[in-house]
């Protein structure tokens, strides 16, 4: 009797998950193809002259205890430095105690990860503002008495009236911020995000990623923290602290990857899947060009795609339905650019004396500059940068693969980024010792657009092919953390282990969660 075997595409967090998953459970024949020469996905680490990027910024935190220990399982955490005794991680709102077999690894060791301190904050008008935005006197300080009355009445105004229903994103907005706060910090930045405005962004953007916020939560924060010294047990504050492996995030699945081809798994770089053969309603192999033109066919019992829905649907053979097929070509995307930029210091006026500012990463509000935010590798991991006394930042820029911006070349790209870091006033062209360019498509998969409201139509006939299995942000088209794409892929392999029983239970993961910048918690 043939032994059943899996195919996976793609070797992000997804990927990787699904099949260590398979594997770890004694599945045999397990095969990841991926596409580029590199592990990770999006969450992969690029390694410039020894400095370090990271795509987007990833945090390590999850409310899922599974996934915490999938990760301490394959990078232990490193006791901080001058710790004597336990750890603790403050991580989505949430108090845990890293007791001494949890934290045992040294620092001095590579393959660890570390406990960092987390800040993000906005910058707008020379200023920098909580993220996300609270209730303070550091804000009336900086916007005036009399704008933040306009705030407060705004917000009053959307409390009593909410929009409902609450169809998008600016409706969402509107009715935890007000529509004053929302124009002055919300608009502007999330419209360079996604290249459309507002009004045409679906509200399960917000759902999805930040539907915990609002200035009425962060006001009863701040009130209770007054009265009693608490916080809510049921909205609790952002995250303060994070696990981050010492290289960035592409050490955890390069990790990962080691592993799987050590318990016996395949692992193809430079493969990409263009076409996927199917009888009827199953999927029967996959074909896939290598680097230097080579085809080759791979048999399969089962497949895991975390490839763009877009690519999946116009590979398969014979051709999807005409709707779903429709549906699928119709989805829309953002791409990513992140322009490396090594400093020998920042600007004093947002540092001051120190070199650099403490902040992980900091939201561009400012209008007039196309840079949406600025990552300090530095803060992440101090590991990521070569040399300690510069600074390493990464400038991020949203793009499509068909607009002027993602078509100008890397010299163009630099000298942008340069030239509006010295607008901004964060950092000096005379203090600039190197630069480098990368992009990454389809980073985002995009809420909007007359294909994506029929989604759920497309989803139903892909999930109609009883072997073939979506897991991932690409992959399901939503706007997943790492952790939520490891769920989604531990669902999957759990499905093929019970004969395809359970898939639904995929599309569930960051549905319900309050897994972002703010969870609840219990007492």
């Amino acid at each position: 009797m043939t032994q059943p075997s899996t195919l996976i595409i793609g070797a992000g967090p997804a990927g990787l998950t699904a099949g260590l998953e398979l594997l770890r459970a004694g599945y045999p024949q397990v095969t990841i193809l991926e596409a580029t020469d590199a592990i990770g996905g999006i969450s992969k680490t690029v390694n410039y002259k020894g400095n370090r990027i990271d795509i987007g910024g990833h945090r390590f935190f999850s409310k899922s205890d599974w996934v915490m220990d999938w990760w301490r399982d394959v990078l232990p955490v490193a006791k901080p430095t001058g710790s004597n005794g336990d750890a603790r991680l403050a991580y989505q709102g949430q108090q845990r105690l890293l007791g001494g077999h949890e934290a045992t690894a040294s620092e001095a060791d590579d393959a660890v990860m570390l406990i960092r301190n987390r800040q993000s904050r906005i910058y707008f008008g020379g200023n920098f503002f909580d993220y996300p935005l609270k209730p303070s006197m550091d804000l009336v300080a900086k916007m005036g008495p009399l704008r933040c009355l306009q705030f407060a009445g705004s917000y009053v105004v959307a409390a009593a009236r909410p929009i409902s229903p609450e169809q998008t994103l600016e409706d969402f907005f509107v009715n935890r911020f007000g529509r004053q706060l929302y124009l002055q910090f919300f608009k502007d930045y999330t419209e360079k995000v996604w290249g459309v405005p507002c009004r045409d962004i679906s509200a399960d953007w917000g759902a999805q990623r930040i539907k915990s916020l609002s200035i009425g939560s962060a006001a009863k924060q701040a009130l209770k923290k007054i009265v009693t010294g608490k916080t809510d047990a049921q909205h609790t504050s952002l995250i303060e602290s994070f696990l981050y492996p010492k290289y960035g995030p592409g050490q955890m699945w390069e990790t990962a990857a080691t592993e799987f081809e050590r318990r016996g798994g395949r692992l193809l770089r430079g493969w990409m899947v263009d076409e996927i053969h199917r009888q009827e309603r199953r999927v029967e192999r996959v074909v896939a060009r290598g680097t230097d033109g080579q085809r080759q066919s791979f048999d399969a019992s089962a497949v895991v795609s975390t490839m763009p829905i877009r690519e999946l649907a116009q590979a398969l053979r014979p051709a999807a339905d005409a709707p779903a097929l429709s549906i699928a070509s119709g989805l829309e995307y953002r791409d990513f650019i992140t322009v490396g930029l090594l400093y020998r210091r920042m600007s004093p006026k947002v540092s001051g004396k120190a070199r650099c500012v403490t902040d992980n990463w900091i939201y561009i509000q400012e209008p007039g500059v196309k840079v949406g935010r600025v990552q300090v590798f530095n803060n992440w991991s101090p590991y990521m940068v070569a040399d300690p006394d510069t600074v390493w930042l990464g400038l991020e820029f949203f793009a499509r693969d068909d607009d002027a911006l993602w078509a100008m070349n890397d010299e163009a790209l630099k000298a942008l980024a340069v030239r509006e870091m010295q607008q901004l006033g964060m950092a000096d062209e005379a203090e600039l010792l190197d630069a480098t360019v990368l992009r990454m498509p389809k980073a985002y998969p995009g809420y909007f657009g007359a294909a994506f409201q029929r989604f759920d139509e497309l989803r139903g006939w892909l999930d109609g092919l009883d072997n073939l299995f979506l897991c991932g942000r690409n992959g399901m088209h939503r706007y997943n953390n790492q952790d939520h794409s490891m769920l989604s892929a531990r669902l999957a392999a759990q499905a093929i282990m019970n004969g395809g029983v359970g898939r639904e239970a995929i599309w569930s993961v960051n549905i319900d969660d309050d897994y972002h910048e703010e969870a609840p918690t219990k007492n």
